[in-house]
């Protein structure tokens, strides 16, 4: 018989609460996902053993691994409740007063943009004076180059998905001019609805775009030297780092755009995307 996805789950987890010494956790984002799914059709035992390492079950393997592997809920989860619930953790962004001082000097929030089921996303640290205006991330000068950058991996915009650490502009002192970074505490605070929009979106590959955006995701410091130019990983996705677009806007050098260019043919090969050799011989 078939079984609701969630009740199956949630049994399942009671029972590992009730054989193991720590309690098991599941996000709310994960709850969501499985609560637009009607039923997934897989007959388990009315009283299934379970522990951390897995289920047991008298189920044939191959269909338990279709209901549990994360690519199978994927398939299982349209784009459209992706947008759903996207659009639910907006409108909570929206009204978000957790940061006075952000909610007092900002034009509005900047939520995120792009494809719901993209398998590529990309985050930056936060809005710009240009992107608090029109509500969108990485459209001033800096996006129109990722723009660029995106084109030549033979990506539009609408094919992946942007967002930022945080999704209000930082405020800066009256009488100054340009952005500011963020602090900490400010990105610490803002950091769990970037964390719901990767547990919907489930992209294959993040970027992060620069080490703010670094320390914000990962919750560590770190120098580009260090960090960039080699695969990462953040909750079981490959994670590449490299540099804000606004860096090569400051620094023209064109070893430093090769340096990015050379991360983002790292990005399409773990995409499996095809490369010309155009593009490997390419130089922003």
């Amino acid at each position: 018989m078939t079984k609701p996805a969630l009740d199956l789950v949630i049994a399942a987890l009671e029972t590992i609460r009730e054989k193991s010494d720590r309690a098991p956790r599941a996000s709310k984002a994960a709850l969501a996902r499985l609560q637009t799914v009607d039923s997934v059709a897989v007959s388990l035992p009315a009283a299934p053993e379970a522990s951390e390492a897995g289920l047991k079950t008298s189920a044939p393997p191959n269909r338990l691994r279709s209901a549990t592997a994360p690519q199978a809920e994927r398939r299982l989860q349209p784009p459209s409740d992706k947008a759903d619930l996207l659009e639910r953790i907006r409108e909570r962004v929206r009204a978000c007063t957790k940061c006075a001082h952000f909610a007092c000097s900002r034009t509005q929030t900047v939520f995120g943009v792009g494809n719901p089921d993209a398998d590529l996303m990309f985050i930056g640290e936060a809005p710009g004076v240009d992107e608090d205006q029109q509500g969108e991330p990485f459209v001033g000068r800096a996006g129109q180059l990722l723009t660029r950058i995106l084109k030549a991996m033979n990506f539009a915009r609408e094919d992946v998905y942007i967002a930022n650490i945080l999704k209000c502009r930082p405020d800066t002192p009256p009488g100054s001019f340009g952005n500011r970074p963020p602090t900490s505490t400010e990105m610490q605070t803002c950091r769990p609805y970037l964390v719901e929009q990767i547990e919907i979106i489930q992209p294959s590959v993040l970027v992060a775009l620069g080490a703010v955006a670094v320390e914000g995701l990962l919750g560590v410091p770190g120098t580009m030297r260090e960090l960039r130019g080699r695969w990462h990983t953040y909750n079981g996705i490959s994670l590449m780092i490299t540099y804000h677009p606004a860096y090569l806007l400051r620094n023209q050098a064109p070893s430093e755009k090769r340096k990015v260019w050379e991360d983002m043919l790292q990005v399409l090969e773990r995409l499996e995307r095809p490369i010309t050799e155009r593009q490997r011989n390419y130089f922003l």
